[in-house]
């Protein structure tokens, strides 16, 4: 690797290191770092093994002679996964050593290993010159000032009018007079569950007991902790042509690399917006790079030199030379603010950041400030198209007549390597579909999907009809709403009078469900067909929205190669039962968190859901107690169903869905 500022041992052990987070973020599936223990679990009981393997008996994370990485192609470090192989080709470690980095990661506790190789790359050889220290310095102010300029956009306090203005209306529209209160309903109490339950917790709550063997990452300089995430993430988004050991071809950003990169950036106490934005530099020099090949402007014999060993190198060059994975994952380009850090920076960091070169930054620089230089290069990566936003059903599938996504926020076209599709469930109007997330503050490329609005908008209006009526009102006083969260914990029958005043919402909601789950379908679809362009996908959703995304899941999951397309899933008030339906396949398709939220006061979506009140559970208002899913309980948030078209950001920001471990910070916590 002839552009790596790494001697082959640093290589070496960042390349274990990565190792060794990616078998942890799949045993995280299951097992999420930092949730705090339930009520029912034993002190005395051995730790949770650090392996996951299905022919393992699993005390204490050990492996026997029968129990090898090789033997099990479930695991995310098995050789023929293709996570690990590709990286190490790149990185150019040595063949012999994959498997035995692959049976370390995969077969024993991680903390008995992460600080020895953190102690590797910390060590300085006869490759670590003051050359190589100046360009790890130079690549880490890059990275600071991009990072910098993805922190200062933030939301313009107009657009926080608008969502203030939008909060007010929905509230005023859903208020119910006298409408029972959260104390009113505390009577009525979950059965017992062996739950996870998120409520507080503080950031290194539950953390550090897993990382004790990580106060070596103290003695990593903060350059060197950037220049391993850099070739880290550059080696995972290479084109590998041909597979490797007849590993299962990979394209494009897997989700599962991302979800590791995320816990080894954790390891090192590097902020994620470090991380993003590493992956925004990678993009927006590649596509330069690939606009300058595309106009033949490469001159000299040292650049042609250049050229020719960045792309044997095998970093990202390779794949835009070869029609391979960056051609479709990335549809961004660099915005001003980010062209502005790379102009700063050129100077320094022309000569100095591999696979960027000095005309990398300057066309990055200059094309990004022209709408001429961004078409060009959306071009010359296939990214000219419209991507989401371009694919509005060009046909009537399965009963559903509207399916489309709508593009958010202000970070488009800038070279962000990660999509987040947010979908509304409870609408009444098409501006529900994208005001309950117009105000997020992230970094990620975000579309809203609109949906079914003429079914949506009628179930949600006759619910809220309903709500308002003086039938309504006489059994909301008689305490119904009692009854009604009661039976569906208990699975016990509605009182006959309780179900002839909700009989005409049935045939509404019947419809608007049916639509949800084949929206989902085609949700899936579009996934599978890529139109979000090979980049890890995070899915948030309320209401019949959450039943979408998990209707998506569903499906995504009857192929296991499926598994790299979904990093993150959001689920607020879900009206999806939980004993009914198979939560563990879908889990299993999500790499990174799982987040179901539930309000127990949400009456209303009992009503509605009343249909299906024979079966035990529903997800929307109590815990889901399956292993891997952090059960997050916003009663003191939600108010009601309809809650959830302004309350939605606000336990968004509190979820801090960037970190690793499960959070969700009380109104306590923020004081």
């Amino acid at each position: 690797m002839t552009t790596s500022f790494l001697s082959p041992t640093q290589r070496y052990a960042g390349g274990t290191l990565f190792a060794l987070s990616l078998h942890q973020a799949q045993i995280h599936q299951t097992r999420p770092l930092g949730l705090l223990p339930t009520e029912h679990d034993d002190d005395d009981q051995p730790p949770v093994p650090d392996r996951i393997s299905s022919s393992s008996s699993g005390s204490g994370g050990g492996s026997s002679s029968g129990d090898s990485v090789s033997e099990d192609p479930e695991l995310w470090a098995n050789e023929f996964s293709g996570l690990l192989r590709p990286v190490f080709k790149i990185l150019e470690i040595d063949p012999l050593a994959w498997t035995g980095i692959e049976e370390t990661a995969g077969t024993s506790p991680a903390t008995h290993h992460v600080g020895a190789f953190l102690r590797l790359l910390s060590e300085d050889n006869e490759c670590n010159t003051s050359e190589k220290k100046d360009q790890e310095l130079a690549l880490a102010k890059g990275v600071d000032a991009i990072a910098l300029s993805l922190e200062s956009s933030a939301i313009s306090d107009s657009k926080r009018e608008k969502q203030r203005d939008y909060e007010n209306d929905r509230r005023e529209k859903c208020s119910i007079p006298d409408a029972p209160t959260t104390s009113s309903l505390a009577s009525v109490t979950e059965p017992a569950l062996s739950v996870e339950c998120v409520t507080s917790r503080d950031e290194d709550a539950g953390y550090g007991s897993r990382c004790k063997a990580l106060e070596e990452g103290s003695m990593l300089t903060y350059e060197r902790k950037v220049t391993v995430l850099y070739e880290l993430l550059s080696a995972c988004l290479a084109n590998v042509p041909e597979d490797v050991n007849g590993s299962q071809h990979r394209k494009g950003y897997d989700a599962r690399h991302r979800v590791a990169l995320r816990l080894l950036a954790t390891w090192f106490n590097i902020k994620w917006v470090k991380v993003e934005a590493i992956e925004t530099m990678i993009a927006c020099s590649a596509m330069a790079l690939a606009k300058e090949e595309e106009s033949k402007e490469r001159d000299t014999k040292s650049e042609e030199s250049s050229w020719t060993r960045w792309k044997r190198g095998g970093i990202i060059g390779a794949a835009a030379l070869t029609g391979g994975t960056l051609l479709a994952i990335t549809g961004g380009l660099a915005a001003p603010a980010i062209a502005a850090g790379f102009s700063a920076l050129a100077p320094t960091l022309g000569t100095l950041v591999p696979v960027i070169g000095a005309t990398g930054f300057a066309a990055a620089a200059s094309a990004a400030g022209t709408v001429a230089g961004s078409v060009a290069i959306a071009a010359s990566f296939g990214a000219a198209g419209a991507g989401l936003t371009g694919s509005k059903m060009a046909r009537r599938i399965g009963s559903v007549d509207e399916f489309e996504f709508k593009a958010l926020g202000d970070n488009h076209k800038q070279g962000r390597l990660a999509v987040e599709i947010l979908v509304s469930g409870f609408v009444f109007d098409e501006e529900d579909f994208v005001m309950p997330w117009e105000g997020l503050n992230d970094t990620l490329e975000r579309y809203a999907l609109q949906w079914e609005s003429k079914n949506l908008i009628a179930v949600s209006t006759a619910i809220q009809d309903w709500l308002t009526s003086r039938l309504a009102m006489e059994l909301m006083k008689q305490g119904a709403m009692l009854t009604v969260l009661s039976t569906l914990l208990t699975a016990l029958a509605w009182p006959a009078t309780l179900l002839a005043a909700t009989d005409f919402i049935d045939s509404k909601w019947t419809i608007a469900v049916d639509r949800s789950d084949k929206a989902g379908k085609l949700l899936a679809e579009v996934l599978l067909k890529g139109l979000q362009g090979n980049r890890p996908v995070t899915l948030v959703g309320y209401s019949l929205g959450a039943r979408v995304i998990f209707k998506c899941l569903k499906v995504l999951h009857k192929n296991k190669r499926n598994a790299n397309l979904i990093e993150r899933v959001v689920l607020l008030g879900a009206p999806i039962s939980i004993k009914d339906e198979n939560w563990e396949a879908a889990r299993k398709i999500v790499a990174g968190r799982f987040i179901n939220v539930f309000s127990m006061n949400d009456w209303i979506l009992g009503v509605a859901f009343r249909a299906s009140l024979l079966t035990k559970g529903l997800a929307g208002i109590q815990p889901v107690d399956i292993p891997g899913i952090e059960n997050v309980d916003v009663t003191d948030i939600i108010e009601g169903h309809s809650s959830y078209l302004w309350a939605t950001q606000q336990i968004l920001d509190r979820l801090e869905l960037d970190a690793y471990f499960p959070v969700f910070r009380s109104f306590t916590t923020e004081q």
